[in-house]
């Protein structure tokens, strides 16, 4: 079967890079404004886009206030509110959402969950978090953040619980028969009554089995309990590896552990997010990345630039070279990729500041076809299964993408030129999972 790309859209925050809402013609309320993004889900789903993609943050983000008061994420909406809304308006896109095992209770997940799934017909996702930021945990009742292994314990338990939830109630359960008077049979019905180190739940959910059986499971991190809780649960990976050699580690990484699982490696998508900026040429795609980075402020760049090098850059020279940096006691690997982001580019020192504090990840900048030759590298090299893509400004960097990359994308044959079917499960390849309780319709009852 021929490769071909999956692609999302990474959409809360519109953009990920810090200066998309200064740059010209770009919509500064986009991320809080209905009409636009419904506009945007409409070119994503024209465009054959696999998902809309949401992050979300249970707390202002913390920065210092220099930076904060010049950051569009301050504001955004919550996720199932405006992926309900955003489901009435479209039809085939998926619709992924984030919610944090630390800070929410399972029942209210997978009903939510479970609820976006039947409203959209079978295109929710849930991207699975443990909630990184300490400030969240403010936000419930705790004076300090949870531990990083706790977090992720309990995590693992969550989603046993959840998938647990939404299978219920057998598919079939749900009779409806005005003459008999039986809406639905008892013995189609389980009771979870889950207890477990972390969790307390009883069940069943109050909600009939999604459309998809299960939701979408989406998983973001990359550290080592993140690669193991992926290679166990997840059917996508959103991830961050900054190049080629560091993506292909990843994906035979994690693909891997899935297959000493004894999980089929064809049932994970690794989805990489990567910046797109379009040009008729790669100088005008170079310059319009070089415009957007210089709308990152100076003050808040050199602290972002800091924080990366584990060393105060304050004091150097602005429009000078990198000077050499002492050895401290930050990450090797984060400093590493500093001085070789500054080495390859020939960066100032606030070109680079502003880099690492607008947007440092993987980037494609080019034309359509250099940006095509690029994914189609990392498609074809098992580096990813395609793409989380991170716009560089809106509306004008989503329509470059969707009217210019895609059609370039589709002549070459590695991206799809319709939907597959209908749900979201469909779109990516995947199964739909069985009801661990109750045998498919017609056949005998499960041996439990």
């Amino acid at each position: 079967m021929a490769k071909s790309l999956h692609l999302t859209a990474f959409m809360r925050p519109v953009s990920l890079h810090t200066g998309a809402w200064r740059y010209p013609g770009a919509y500064p309320d986009a991320n809080f404004n209905f009409a636009h993004i419904k506009s945007f889900a409409e070119k994503l789903e024209k465009a054959k886009f696999d998902a809309f993609f949401m992050a979300d943050h249970l707390a202002v983000l913390n920065m210092p206030v220099e930076a904060l008061k010049r950051s569009h994420t301050v504001t955004s909406f919550e996720p199932f509110t405006l992926l309900s809304a955003l489901a009435a308006v479209t039809d085939r896109i998926g619709l992924a959402a984030t919610a944090s095992t630390t800070f929410d209770e399972p029942y209210h997940v997978a009903r939510r969950f479970a609820s976006l799934d039947h409203i959209s017909n079978g295109r929710a996702a849930w991207n699975i978090v443990t909630t990184s930021n300490p400030d969240a945990a403010r936000n419930f009742g705790f004076d300090e953040h949870v531990e990083h292994g706790e977090r992720y314990r309990r995590a693992r338990e969550f989603y046993d619980v959840v998938t647990g939830l939404w299978d219920s109630f057998a598919d079939d359960a749900f009779i409806r028969d005005p003459q008999s008077g039986i809406f639905f049979d008892p013995e189609k019905m389980h009771v979870l009554d889950h207890k477990g180190e972390e969790l307390s739940v009883r069940g069943p959910l109050n909600i009939a089995r999604p459309v998809q059986g299960w939701p979408v499971i989406v998983q973001a991190g990359q550290s080592e309990p993140g690669r193991q809780l992926a290679a166990e649960t997840a059917e996508v990976v959103f991830c961050s590896p900054r190049d080629l050699a560091s993506g292909k580690a990843l994906y035979a990484d994690i693909k891997g552990r899935m297959t000493a699982l004894g999980r089929d490696p064809r049932h994970l998508k690794i989805l990489p997010a990567a910046l797109v900026v379009v040009g008729d040429t790669v100088e005008e795609a170079k310059a319009r990345r070089a415009r957007l980075d210089s709308l990152v402020h100076y003050d808040s760049a050199i602290a972002s630039l800091s924080i990366a090098l584990g060393y105060d850059a304050s004091g150097f020279d602005p429009d000078g070279p990198l000077p050499e940096i002492p050895d401290t006691n930050a990450s090797k690997t984060g400093r590493a990729g500093v001085l070789k982001l500054a080495e390859q580019e020939k960066l100032t020192v606030r070109q680079l500041a502003q880099r690492y504090g607008g947007y440092s990840g993987l980037a494609f900048v080019g034309t359509p076809q250099t940006i095509a030759d690029e994914m189609q590298s990392w498609l074809f090299e098992e580096a990813s299964d395609g793409f989380t893509v991170v716009f560089p400004y809106l509306p004008q960097g989503l329509d470059d993408v969707a009217q210019r990359l895609i059609p370039e994308l589709q002549r070459r044959g590695i991206f799809r030129r319709d939907y597959e079917g209908t749900t979201l499960r469909e779109h990516l390849g995947l199964p739909r999972p069985a009801n661990r309780f109750f045998a498919p319709a017609g056949q005998g009852p499960l041996q439990r």
